[in-house]
């Protein structure tokens, strides 16, 4: 299989990569770390062993002849190891560690904090359209997503419709995170209908028929499997009263799409345009993660239901970037943004949308969403994409 270039730059020192199933870190380590030392959990037999005794580890490193950099992959298989690995940077052998997961749940449990200050934290995304290049095609993201073993499997469609029952096999059950699989099961599909939606957790308890401490904690599980995350609202210098609700977003458009049940009472148009707007959130959510600049990604939405997708604040600029499935745009499209930039004059308005042409109105770019996305990569500023 191809191996394409991504944006995550390697470390100097030792660092914990985090990212859900697919998303290629073992790929990444292969292509950058040929001459490191791997540890791969997931293997049986390298499973029991550590698990068995975790400070095989420290036997291990320290009969290597040369200082080099040592892999564990899936650390949370055995949490137990990182007192290990702490020992080992005490002794300040001239090693680097990199330690993948595709779950923080055990960690947190069980020994992160150790390696505070001692280990950088990064996350691996999807794919992201500059790394794709030529063969990004808006369409097919919107249906497949971008999950690097979805997009290069031979068929796409079916090895998506597996992605979550990967999830819940190997994941859910294995681990014992629910008592009830079924019931989880039933989640994910509620849940899929939040997607670029107000988190209501009440609501969706309703509609699951579960207690609302059970619905937290599925979100909880949702989110430790790096599977879906919140987004905060924006509300620094509020003039108007904002939502007391954050966003919820599954990791991947593709993913979203596989979990959304549709049927005759489904509007396509509403499905692909949660797909749209999860697209771009998964985007920039990458482009902050892989970047050297500090950022942060919110969303706005007043009491009275004003909203703009996404606020991006930071060392890169202040930017209100509202997201639409459409073809065309209409003067009430950017009544949101004109909103906003009342209330934060210092701001950049920028719409995305489906069609193709770039258009200014009322002092607002509005870009076609493909070109934004192609454009979009790490150490590249806002402003350059719209200066294009």
């Amino acid at each position: 299989m191809e191996i394409l270039n991504r944006f995550l730059q390697l470390p100097k020192d030792s660092f914990f990569l985090f990212g859900p199933r697919g998303t290629g870190k073992s790929t990444w380590i292969g292509s950058v770390l040929k001459e490191a030392m791997v540890i791969d959990l997931l293997e049986p037999d390298i499973f029991r062993r550590y698990a068995a005794r975790p400070e095989t580890l420290l036997d291990v490193v320290r009969a290597l002849p040369t200082p080099k950099t040592v892999v564990i992959d899936e650390i949370q298989k055995v949490p137990n190891v990182l007192d290990s690995v702490h020992k080992l940077m005490e002794e300040k052998r001239d090693i680097r560690f990199v330690l993948t997961g595709s779950s923080a749940r055990k960690l947190k449990r069980s020994g992160i904090d150790l390696l505070a200050g001692r280990a950088l934290l990064k996350t691996m995304h999807p794919f992201m359209a500059a790394e794709l290049g030529s063969r990004f095609h808006l369409d097919e993201a919107l249906k497949t997503g971008l999950v690097p073993v979805v997009w290069a499997a031979s068929n796409p469609q079916e090895s998506l419709a597996g992605y979550a029952s990967l999830y819940l096999r190997e994941e859910i059950q294995m681990e014992g995170l629910v008592r009830n699989i079924g019931h989880f099961a039933r989640f994910l599909e509620i849940i899929s209908f939040s997607h670029a939606s107000l988190l209501n957790i009440s609501n969706i308890a309703r509609e699951c028929e579960l207690e609302r401490k059970t619905v937290e904690g599925y979100i909880g599980i949702l989110e430790d499997l790096l599977i879906a995350f919140r987004l905060p609202v924006f509300a620094k210098r509020a003039k108007r009263k904002v939502s007391e609700h954050p966003k919820l977003y599954l990791f991947d458009a593709g993913v979203y799409r596989s979990l959304r049940p549709q049927g005759p009472l489904d509007r396509p148009q509403e499905i692909e345009g949660c797909a749209l707007e999860g697209l771009v959130a998964q985007h920039l959510r990458a482009w902050i993660a892989y970047g050297l600049s500090r950022n942060d990604l919110f969303f706005w939405r007043t009491r009275s239901g004003v909203e703009v997708d996404f606020i991006v604040y930071g060392d890169s600029g202040f930017w209100a970037i509202e997201v639409k499935n459409a073809a065309r745009v209409r003067d009430e499209d950017l009544r949101p943004l004109r909103a906003f930039r009342d209330d934060f004059p210092e701001c950049r308005p920028l719409l995305l949308y489906r069609g193709k042409e770039r258009l200014s109105r009322y002092g607002i770019l509005c870009l076609p969403c493909d070109e934004f996305l192609s454009s979009l990569s790490p150490g590249r500023p806002l402003m350059d994409i719209s200066n294009l």
